[in-house]
């Protein structure tokens, strides 16, 4: 087994031809053939179904691994390249997007002044979307909601988030403007919600359960800052973090509503168990987990761990 025939795995999975494959890795369609036919002569099976043009269950085990020994190479080679100069090289870093409002902006500046040499690629997303990305190899680390029960992934606190609901101009619960209000006050209205078995949807359930309350959803979202948006929009009443609402927007004639006794979002840093993250990544690590420490205390609603 040869890397350029894991490459060439990789690429038909990516590009869909073998032709397209040919062209992504500059060479022609006949090395790309003999590399994938080769590559199932040594493991003893069909990777590709020539028929349908997609990988097998064997070839999508083989691409997983594929993917994290590609991930492995480059870290290596960043390391080295660091051991005998500056930290240099790439970093791959998702982020949920209420978070990345307000930690990106002091994480990229001291990035820069600490390691200008990292180039940093960032991926906005959901939870749920970052991470199976993590998974393959696709993101060097990533700060989600936690917790995560994952056996290829593990997650550290980074910081907790009060939970708020967003009460539209107009609605009965932001009849008195912004105030604390109790989860039984809810349960007469129609809410926004994140998805059943999300993180903070998690949350909120067992808040219910415990004060045998019935809550009814107008719609669940797998985006909070689409929810926030929403109630800003006067669609209904949502429940998020507190950094769903920007620090930048515009006070509109909105509620803020504390919600009391409600346990806090939790969010963490992950990256997977196996395999050592390459120099650039652990210096951003470090550098997120200072950063966080510097600034989430000046977000009401945030508490630094």
């Amino acid at each position: 087994m040869e890397l350029k025939q894991l490459e060439a795995l990789a690429a038909v999975a990516e590009h869909g031809r073998f032709s397209a494959a040919a062209r992504a890795l500059d060479t022609v369609q006949s090395n790309i053939s003999t590399h994938i036919a080769r590559l199932e002569d040594d493991l003893g099976a069909i990777l590709i179904d020539r028929s349908a043009g997609q990988l097998t269950p064997e070839g999508q085990v083989v691409l997983t691994r594929a993917r994290r020994i590609n991930t492995e190479l480059a870290a290596l080679r960043d390391d080295v390249t660091s051991m005998t100069s500056r930290v240099t090289g790439q970093v791959r870093l998702g982020i949920i997007g209420t978070t990345g409002r307000w930690l990106l902006p002091p994480l990229l500046d001291e990035l820069s002044r600490a390691f200008p040499d990292v180039m940093t690629t960032v991926i906005d997303s959901t939870t749920t979307a970052l991470v199976p990305l993590l998974e393959h190899g696709d993101l060097d680390l990533t700060v989600i909601n936690t917790p995560l029960q994952h056996d290829e992934i593990f997650t550290s606190p980074l910081f907790d988030e009060q939970l708020v609901v967003i009460a539209p101009e107009g609605h009965p619960l932001g009849a008195n403007g912004d105030r604390p209000i109790h989860i039984r006050e809810l349960e007469e209205h129609e809410l926004l919600l994140s998805p059943p078995g999300s993180n903070l949807r998690v949350l909120i359930d067992d808040k219910a359960r415990q004060e045998e309350v019935q809550l009814r959803t107008v719609a669940e979202l797998d985006g909070i800052r689409l929810a926030a948006t929403l109630a800003f929009q006067g669609y209904a009443p949502a429940i998020v973090p507190v950094t769903a609402i920007p620090a930048w927007i515009g006070r509109g004639n909105w509620s803020v509503l504390s919600l009391q006794e409600m346990p806090p979002r939790h969010v963490g840093l992950a990256v997977r168990r196996r395999g050592m993250l390459s120099a650039p990544a652990s210096a951003t690590r470090d550098v997120l987990r200072r950063v966080v420490r510097d600034f989430a205390p000046t977000i009401d609603g945030l508490t630094a761990l």
